[in-house]
């Protein structure tokens, strides 16, 4: 994992001469998490719709072009039981998003709704709804589901392999796509004298039959002011990249540094054209954390302090047993790593986390952890903060304001999704402080220009009649 992005840059101009890209900025409300410090007495309740409310409106009074919601079907065990240390629990997506509609004017709404679990037409019925209550401000992240951990939560149960759920996702967002589409947006005459309400009966009409999904009727939700949500997408496999450049209108990164960013942008746009698609139709948005200080010393010493209070020595076991898959409490979490070798076995000790993915081959991981342990001289607590830390800008105002921009402006990412430490009052002082200083370059709006998600990110409005010819023609 590479160190926190700190210094500045040579240059923030493209190297190119063209001009000034935009920078995008969304906000994640964490939920209880080891990304989050739920301790510090600054925190508020990840629960009280008042949190929601104070994070969604500093977003909104930064200019921000959405809030995004992760969500998670179960809670996460380790050992056979919930812990406090990451907590994937919150009210319902939709329910969350549709009351922040009621106390925000411009700021997008992006829920992730998983495919693998629900049904096209209830979701698209529930994102339409958003859209119009919005006034067209819904974002969908399409998200699969991996395990039976999570399935047992649902009358199928199970889970499908890989291959198979992004068979389902693609052909879920098609035919969600085809529902949202039924309606072409001018059937609704609602005249009151004739007595008239629709020039079209037909309005609405779907008919789907696929290898998932074998479903007919009319859709019944009039065209919502954005035509279709905005999709967002998070996968980083070769599928999921390859889904995104087919289908997403913004997909999400995890890469940290400088190159790691521009290669997965490169490739992920150069997908597009076999797509039929062009290199602005798709947004790559990396998630990062924040720390400012007054100084960048003051910072660099203020994120030591957050990341030991994201990984106190009991997170520090707990993420190491996702590695190891055993028992690790007799362990001291400020001694050396355990010198026994993970248990590869299929029976995970901790369920539901998407660490068992990541670390398919736990006894190559803990060969490099240890390497990496003996040549810097790390504890199990240390290597964990070293190998845990997602992207981070760690500076001045000025500073941290002049690394996004150099991150944009070289092709690493099209802007970035924060998430703070501390909610719901963390994404305060960067509204104050940095976006105030993009603003200055000209690089981030001064207020909002549209009125929909879709303005906000500069992605055209669908055509739903020119769009469904489309794809008469290719079937």
């Amino acid at each position: 994992m590479s160190k926190p992005i700190t210094g500045t840059p040579a240059t923030s101009e493209p190297t190119t001469g063209r001009p000034l890209k935009q920078i995008h900025l969304a906000a994640h409300f964490p939920g209880v998490n080891n990304t989050t410090v739920w301790s510090d007495p600054r925190a508020g309740s990840h629960i009280e719709f008042s949190s929601f409310a104070h994070f969604a409106r500093t977003a909104e009074r930064a200019k921000f072009d959405f809030l995004f919601l992760a969500e998670g079907l179960r809670l996460r065990e380790q050992g056979g039981q919930i812990y406090d240390l990451d907590v994937v629990g919150r009210p319902d997506t939709f329910t969350v998003l549709s009351a922040l509609a009621a106390v925000t004017e411009h700021l997008g709404l992006t829920g992730t709704i998983n495919s693998t679990f629900n049904e096209p037409y209830e979701v698209a019925r529930q994102f339409a709804g958003l859209d119009h209550l919005s006034g067209g401000r819904a974002a969908w992240n399409v998200v699969t589901s991996w395990d039976a951990f999570t399935g047992e939560n649902f009358r199928r149960g199970g889970f499908l392999p890989q291959d198979q759920r992004y068979s389902r996702a693609k052909e879920f967002l098609a035919t969600a796509t085809e529902l949202f589409d039924s309606w072409h947006g001018d059937e609704i005459v609602a005249d009151q004298e004739s007595g008239i309400f629709l020039k079209d009966a037909q309005a609405g009409a779907f008919v789907h039959r696929g290898q998932h999904f074998d479903i007919a009727g009319q859709f019944n939700v009039p065209r919502s002011p954005q035509g279709r949500p905005v999709i967002f997408q998070a996968g980083d496999s070769d599928e999921g990249r390859e889904f995104a450049a087919s289908s997403a209108d913004a997909i999400f990164s995890r890469h940290s540094t400088l190159g790691a960013g521009r290669a997965f942008y490169t490739d992920v746009k150069g997908r597009l054209a076999r797509h039929g698609r062009t290199h602005d139709q798709l947004l790559i948005l990396p998630a990062a954390t924040f720390v400012l200080g007054d100084t960048d010393a003051e910072a660099q010493e203020l994120a030591h302090e957050v990341r030991r209070q994201q990984v106190s020595g009991q997170t520090a076991i707990k993420y190491l047993e996702h590695v190891w898959n055993r028992d690790l409490s007799a362990y001291d979490p400020d001694g050396p790593l355990p010198d026994i070798d993970p248990d590869p076995g299929e029976n995970t000790i901790a369920r539901g986390r998407a660490s068992v993915r990541m670390f398919r081959d736990p006894l190559a991981v803990a060969r490099e952890w240890r390497e990496r342990a003996t040549a810097e001289n790390l504890s199990i607590r240390e290597l964990v903060i070293e190998t845990t830390g997602r992207q981070s800008f760690i500076g001045s105002p000025a500073t941290v304001a002049e690394t996004i921009n150099h991150f944009v402006q070289t092709d690493a990412a099209d802007g970035f999704i924060l998430v703070p430490h501390i909610t719901p009052g963390g994404l305060d002082e960067f509204a104050d402080t940095v976006v105030p200083l993009l603003q200055e370059r000209g690089v981030f709006r001064h207020d909002y220009t549209g009125t929909t998600l879709r303005d906000h990110l500069g992605l055209p409005h669908p055509d739903a009649r020119a769009e469904a010819e489309t794809r008469r023609v290719a079937s």
